[in-house]
């Protein structure tokens, strides 16, 4: 079973970029979960799922897996571009725009 290791990409609610620095070591599912009749819950017999480490870097990440002997696939992240206009912000109240500024 490979492990993998990934740094998070910012969820849709965060406008920062607030636990996206660290990098994740986390096992796939191996096996289906499966719903309990009584109480509707589900759950699965497979508890590496559940297992998920945190490291402040790739390095540390990869050094560790190799240190207990799992094998994990790096998963590099893409990076987004900064989206940064000429005159920024500011641009929105100048008062030397030359054509008209409507809603």
């Amino acid at each position: 079973m490979h492990a993998r290791i990934y740094q998070p990409a910012k969820t849709a609610m965060q406008s920062g970029t607030a636990k996206t620095q660290q990098w994740i070591l986390e096992y796939p599912q191996a096996s289906a979960r499966h719903i309990d009749p009584l109480m509707g819950w589900t759950s699965s017999q497979d508890t590496q799922a559940q297992v998920k480490m945190r490291f402040d870097s790739k390095e540390a990440a990869i050094a560790y897996a190799k240190e207990h002997g799992i094998d994990a696939v790096v998963m590099e992240p893409n990076k987004r571009k900064h989206n940064i206009r000429a005159g920024g912000y500011g641009e929105n109240f100048a008062t030397n725009r030359r054509a008209v500024w409507t809603h």
